[in-house]
């Protein structure tokens, strides 16, 4: 399989063969079900796979009848991945963290953590105005455009606005150690996202 729903737990360091530390970000990779075969595609079979069980409450009728058509407990944080091997997946099959090995390089995706309305210096990173001798010009945005020509505010001005929340992807980081027993991933690096939030974890 490509890839693998997972949860970010933390970080914390370990110390590797030569007595290095290194900075790791721990995740819950699976075990995830294989809810539904999807078809086939250029670069092999495509499966949708589900993760954390879902509430009965959270449960409407479509949803319900897309998961008893399979016979399978509705699933929440469903996603589709495509199988790499020539091995078919059933539904109703487990992908737990030994799809990877040590040394395999990743990008994990998640959802960056919000910061709610923030300005130009903390947002985009603007130097801002001098601080003293009346300069009336601290944290402001400046100029965002002339007024005879285009006389508007052209497209994809960096401005303040809503900070963060947002779906980031950080490639190549490089799986340091697999706890298969307690389907633990721990990865060299940082992974976007708070402590217990979800991730997409792909084979680059």
């Amino acid at each position: 399989m490509q890839g693998i729903l997972g949860k970010k737990l933390g970080m914390t360091r370990i110390f590797v063969e030569d007595g290095k530390s290194v900075a790791v970000t721990v995740i819950e990779a699976g075990p995830c079900v294989v809810v539904q075969h999807k078809g086939e595609k250029n670069h092999g079979a495509v499966y949708q796979l589900g993760f954390v069980p879902a509430k009965p409450k959270a449960v409407n009728k479509p949803i319900q009848g897309h998961f008893n058509k399979n016979g399978i407990t509705p699933l929440t944080h469903l996603k589709e991945f495509t199988a790499l091997g020539d091995k078919p997946y059933k539904v109703g099959d487990e992908v737990r963290v030994d799809i990877f090995q040590i040394g395999d390089k990743v990008k994990v995706q998640g959802t960056s953590k919000g910061k709610g309305f923030a300005g130009v210096i903390k947002r985009h990173h603007f130097a801002g105005g001098a601080a003293t001798h009346g300069s009336m010009f601290h944290r402001a945005p400046g100029s965002i455009g002339a007024s005879a020509f285009p006389s508007r505010v052209l497209p994809g001005m960096r401005a303040a606005g809503h900070m963060g929340n947002a779906s980031i992807t950080t490639q190549s980081l490089k799986v340091v150690r697999i706890q298969e027993q307690e389907n633990l991933l721990l990865v060299k690096g940082a992974v976007p996202g708070r402590n217990g939030g979800y991730v997409v974890i792909k084979k680059k």
